[in-house]
């Protein structure tokens, strides 16, 4: 039986348990495992797909893009839609050039160019931020729906990629349990989704996003 040993009251020893070298094996195999499942389902995880068949209501968050625009017409045009809400913050680039505003005035003229009717659209605009821009954007839509269309019961966000999984979280944190928020993902054409880490735009979209979900998802209030 080990005693403790102490000298002069500053140091003392103990005898404890460690790991042997099959138990470090062992260790290192779980974590690759782990890693391994959070490689291969973090992308699909990110871009998710669960849109909701009720919703009265498909928003376009402005920056998407255009062959991402057109997906969402034809997502419109699918479903059971009354009306599209086109959101973004005004223009970082070329503002002086153009005659539009903001992303979302950008978006709402395209749809229009695709054969959706004015009638259909609403341009939600969002503050410009630094920061919690997404939150930003999805107060301001909690605001529109409050005083103009207090009876709406869900809404699919149309997004770009894996930013979509945050998206519907903080439009969901935004709304409470009054709306359900659905998402749809507009996959990333420039990597492949089931070997992101292979290519540059790949790696950098799901690690960059993944860390901010992670953020948005912990620590953002």
């Amino acid at each position: 039986m080990y005693r403790e040993k102490k000298i002069w009251g500053l140091l003392e020893y103990k005898p404890q348990w460690t790991l042997s070298l099959k138990g470090w094996l062992l260790l290192l195999i779980l974590l690759a495992l782990c890693l391994g499942i959070l490689v291969t389902r973090i992308q699909p995880f990110l871009a998710v797909q669960a849109p909701i068949k009720e919703a009265e209501i498909l928003l376009i968050e402005g920056w998407i893009g255009d062959p991402a625009i057109e997906k969402a017409v034809v997502e419109f045009h699918q479903g059971n839609y009354q009306l599209i809400i086109a959101t973004g913050t005004k223009l970082y680039r070329g503002s002086f050039l153009s005659e539009y505003e903001t992303y979302g005035d950008i978006t709402a003229a395209t749809l229009v160019k695709l054969g959706i009717s004015p009638e259909k659209i609403q341009i939600i605009p969002s503050p410009n931020s630094e920061k919690d821009r997404t939150a930003a954007a999805a107060v301001a839509v909690k605001n529109w729906v409050n005083k103009y269309y207090p009876q709406l019961k869900a809404l699919n966000i149309y997004s770009f990629d894996v930013h979509t999984r945050r998206s519907q979280w903080i439009y969901q944190k935004v709304f409470g349990k009054e709306v359900k928020i659905g998402a749809i993902a507009c996959l990333n054409l420039y990597y492949d989704p089931q070997k992101w880490w292979t290519s540059s735009a790949g790696f950098r979209s799901v690690t960059e996003e993944g860390i901010a979900y992670f953020y948005a998802r912990f620590f953002w209030h």
